[in-house]
Parts: structure tokens; C-alpha cells; sequence
């Protein structure tokens, strides 16, 4: 199991919480109202830290070093953007994601490789998919004969500037489209990954598993292009 911060109590915040929390996984939840982990419930075994998101003492105290993903999911654009730059920069910490308001800015910080969704699209489930890779497993499509799954993945760091083929030969699967600064793409096997990709592939769905392994690791360096 893995250790999950979340910044922001509100209803998505609350949401992403008792989720993870009830997968087995480790929550911790920072606010700068404290009355906000009201919310909770009784039932919620994680821990609250009340607080500024991007403060690095508060960060500590929700165990930022020890964390699997970040989620910034506050009512703020800038406090959320800076928050999940400091979780990704200064921490190192591999999955985050920011909530964004204004759709016009998401474009703005996917630059940054700071995975966004914008208000507008907003919910849980999408949250989940970034932070939390084997519940995008679950898949967006799935052909008549159950054998097949289009799904979005998530990838280790270090994929970023190897070659869609690269990807699909060390995975077994065929990248159907790229969703990058907002709009999708559809690459060639030339095509550079970058930072801020959300990548959407075509997968046997008995193979999610060993999918999901290799692309969360490092790619080897026979893979490199």
C-alpha cells in the first residue's frame, strides 16, 4: 500500500480520501480550516493536517517524503499550482495533480508537466486516474468481445523523450492517441513523449497488470531511442 497527501477538504477532497482510505492505502489531508475534516466522518483512518499547502512544515507533517502522489485539490488555482510544484520539484514526488479553475491556465502548467484538470471537467474519478494508476485500469472502453481495453496509463518519469514505439514495445500495447496541452494527437512511433502527457492505449485487458508494472518503472536502456 502506498502513502497518499491530499491538499484541500472539500467535496473532492473528501472524496479522494475515504477512497484511497478505503483501498488500504495511507491519507493524509491538509487544510488551513481545521473545521473542514469534519467532513470525514468518523470512519476515515488517516490523518488531517491542518495548514498552508506549499508550506514545506506543514508538507513534512503530512509525510510528503514518504508520498506516492500528491493531489492539490484546494478552491485556489495558485495555491494549487504551488503546492504540486513543490510536492514534484523539491520532493520528488512521482504522481501529482493539480485542480485548475481556469481552463485557460491548465494549457499553461501541463507546459510545466504538471498534470491539470480543469474545474470544468472535474471529478474524483479523474483525480483517481492520475494519482493512483491501476484504478485507470478499470479502462475508458472496452470492444465487444471483452479481450480488448482503451485505457489511459500512467507512466514513470523517466519515459518522457523516448519514442511512442519505445513504449509500445516494451509494453505490448499500441498508443491510440496522446492528450497533451488540452487537445488529443494522434502519434506516429517517432513522436517524443513529454512531460504533461496523458497517454491513452489499446492493451489486451489480461495483460493490465504486467502493463501497468513496466510502465511505472524506469524503461530499460534498451529501450532508449
Amino acid at each position: 500500500m502506498a502513502h497518499f497527501v491530499i491538499m484541500g477538504c472539500g467535496r473532492v477532497g473528501v472524496g479522494l480520501a475515504h477512497t484511497l482510505d478505503n483501498a488500504g492505502h495511507t491519507v493524509a489531508i491538509i487544510d488551513q480550516n481545521e473545521h473542514a475534516f469534519r467532513r470525514l466522518g468518523p470512519d476515515f483512518s488517516g490523518f488531517t493536517v491542518t495548514g498552508v499547502g506549499f508550506d514545506r512544515d506543514t508538507l513534512l507533517e503530512a509525510k510528503i517524503d514518504e508520498a506516492y502522489a500528491f493531489a492539490a485539490v484546494s478552491s485556489g488555482d495558485n495555491s494549487n499550482i504551488l503546492a504540486t510544484r513543490v510536492a514534484r520539484e523539491t520532493y520528488n514526488v512521482p504522481n501529482v495533480v493539480a485542480r485548475i479553475y481556469d481552463p485557460g491556465r491548465a494549457e499553461i502548467y501541463q507546459r510545466l508537466g504538471i498534470p491539470t484538470v480543469a474545474a470544468v471537467r472535474w471529478s474524483t474519478d479523474q483525480v483517481l486516474r492520475r494519482i493512483l494508476p491501476d484504478y485507470s485500469m478499470r479502462g475508458d472502453y472496452r470492444e465487444a468481445s471483452g479481450r480488448l481495453m482503451l485505457t489511459e496509463v500512467a507512466l514513470h518519469r523517466d519515459w518522457y523523450g523516448h519514442q511512442v514505439r519505445d513504449l509500445e514495445a516494451a509494453a505490448g500495447v499500441r498508443v491510440a492517441y496522446l492528450t497533451r496541452f488540452g487537445e488529443g494527437i494522434i502519434p506516429t512511433g517517432k513522436t517524443l513523449l513529454q512531460g504533461g502527457d496523458l497517454v491513452h492505449v489499446m492493451m489486451n485487458l489480461h495483460a493490465a497488470k504486467d502493463v501497468e508494472k513496466t510502465l511505472a518503472s524506469a524503461p530499460a536502456p534498451t529501450t532508449a531511442s
